[in-house]
């Protein structure tokens, strides 16, 4: 089971595995209120694509496809994740407020689709 979560929000016992995919710590947080099993920087958008997303709903299409696009290189990272979220529960962890609109959404949506054709 695959799950998204802001890192802010309380955890879990069923949280399973806590993975943050932010490339930058979150702010105020400490790592040991946290909880975070694990941080996959490299899972994040890269700066560029952050900067010039900016949580902005309209762009939130493009982004999509632009973040797709760099998780390419990343394939064998998300077929991991995916086997292991077949196996256990796994929370993918992100700092934004917006809850819709965010790298998250993306990433969790591919790693499902991931999961789906593993079937």
């Amino acid at each position: 089971m695959l799950r998204i979560k802001r890192v802010y929000d309380l955890p879990s016992e069923t949280d399973g595995k806590r993975i943050l995919i932010d490339r930058l710590w979150p702010r105020g947080i400490r790592k040991d209120k946290a909880k975070v099993d694990l941080w996959l920087k490299d899972l994040a958008p890269s700066e560029d694509l952050r900067k010039w997303f900016s949580h902005d709903s309209t762009k939130f299409e493009e982004f999509k496809a632009r973040y797709t696009k760099e998780l390419d290189s990343k394939r064998e990272m998300l077929l991991e994740l995916a086997r292991e979220a077949k196996k256990s529960h796994i929370t993918l962890l992100y700092a934004s407020k917006e809850k819709r609109y965010n790298h998250a959404v993306v990433l969790k949506e591919l790693i499902d689709k991931l999961m789906e054709d593993m079937k």
